[in-house]
């Protein structure tokens, strides 16, 4: 949590957030009350209509996430977007902070003067598709993974990374921050041993 994030939830008028109970508890250990309502991918529909009549009547409101930033594979960028296509004069801010995907690329040890970031992989549709353009690529890809599928996902991409190297950060910025180092099948085999718990990101070198 930076200076300049702290200053921020002070400083505005309302939150919206994911998780409700997430941002509470983020808000309690730094002494912030502020009023904090649910801005999910499930709830945008229901609550995007307050959140327009707040900023009409000029309130400063913070958009934050359970983990990550707004718009990168987490929920922000469709609000961001109707607020700078109907409001213009409204000032949009980012405030960073830590992120799992540069947190990664700074230690991965792997080019990323250019690579490719894909976000979560697809479930079903245009999974092998992706796969395939992963093993391919000739420049570093990095993607987040949820930790119930990841195993699944180093087994499917083993046989096509052969001895690629592979990076994998779990927890990256936190506590229980673990990095792994080796092949999709080597990885694969470590995770198996024990239950697999938190964020994911993966770094694959290219060819």
């Amino acid at each position: 949590m930076t200076l300049r994030a702290l200053r921020t939830l002070r400083e505005c008028d309302a939150i919206f957030c994911e998780d409700t109970r997430v941002t509470a508890k983020l808000l309690a250990r730094y002494e912030i009350r502020k009023p904090v309502h649910r801005f999910d991918q499930h709830a945008q529909k229901k609550t995007s209509g307050f959140f327009f009549d707040l900023l009409h009547d000029g309130k400063h409101l913070v958009l934050v996430t359970d983990a990550g930033t707004p718009g990168v594979s987490d929920p922000g960028n469709l609000i961001v977007a109707r607020v700078a296509a109907e409001i213009p004069e409204v000032r949009i801010e980012s405030i960073p902070g830590p992120s799992a995907l540069t947190a990664l690329a700074s230690i991965a040890g792997m080019p990323t003067d250019r690579f490719l970031f894909l976000g979560f992989l697809p479930l079903k549709k245009r999974r092998r598709a992706v796969l395939g353009r992963i093993a391919s690529s000739d420049v570093t890809v990095f993607f987040y993974e949820s930790p119930h599928r990841i195993v699944r996902t180093l087994r499917e991409l083993a046989p096509l990374l052969g001895d690629r190297t592979v990076v994998l950060g779990r927890e990256l910025t936190k506590l229980h921050e673990t990095i792994y180092r080796g092949t999709a099948a080597s990885i694969a085999g470590k995770l198996e041993a024990g239950m697999v718990k938190g964020e994911i990101v993966v770094g694959i070198a290219g060819v």
